[in-house]
């Protein structure tokens, strides 16, 4: 049988997705508990997600990246996204989140700081799985908000990043004006 270079990069990408899902749900979590959620996309539901992005740029009257990075998800092959929901883990006065308990923070509306901290070292785990497997791939917040307000995620989980991935002879993720 013979495959062509684009089935080939396509099929590895999305076999690194697969490796950076459980690279996310692996990393180490506040206390173990575990609080992150990851989704993969492509295809059309890819495309929904730039397109969303480029909704929020509109919104924003053209405030920030999320037109630039919706052409790149547009480029990707395909996306990881990964969340963390939020859910307190109940540190007896921790203060982590500056409102000095886990009460406090939920009257801010604010979400765990360790919840935050875990989804920082999922991504870190998932995007080194690309990375070690020669992926092209940028970490992103604007996607992340994105599929946050798609919710592609459960309705606990109200931050995420998300990490498109590429093979091509340039690495679409630089000189991006």
């Amino acid at each position: 049988m013979k495959y062509k270079s684009k089935d080939a990069e396509r099929n590895a990408i999305l076999n690194v997705a697969y490796e950076m899902a459980v690279a996310a749900r692996t990393a180490p979590t506040g206390c173990g508990i575990d609080n992150i959620e990851v989704v993969i996309l492509d295809g059309e539901d890819k495309d929904a997600l730039a397109a969303e992005m480029r909704k929020i740029d509109e919104e924003r009257n053209g405030l920030g990246p999320f037109a630039r990075d919706a052409g790149n998800v547009d480029n990707a092959e395909a996306v990881v996204l990964i969340g963390a929901k939020n859910s307190p883990i109940g540190l007896s006065g921790c203060g982590l989140c500056a409102f000095g308990d886990c009460a406090g923070a939920a009257k801010a509306g604010a979400n765990c700081a360790f919840n935050v901290l875990d989804l920082g070292i999922a991504v870190g785990s998932a995007a080194s799985i690309a990375m070690d497997n020669r992926i092209d791939n940028r970490i992103m917040w604007t996607a992340g908000k994105a599929a946050v307000r798609l919710q592609l995620f459960s309705e606990s989980v109200r931050i995420a990043n998300a990490i498109p991935l590429s093979a091509s002879g340039k690495n679409i993720f630089f000189d991006r004006g």
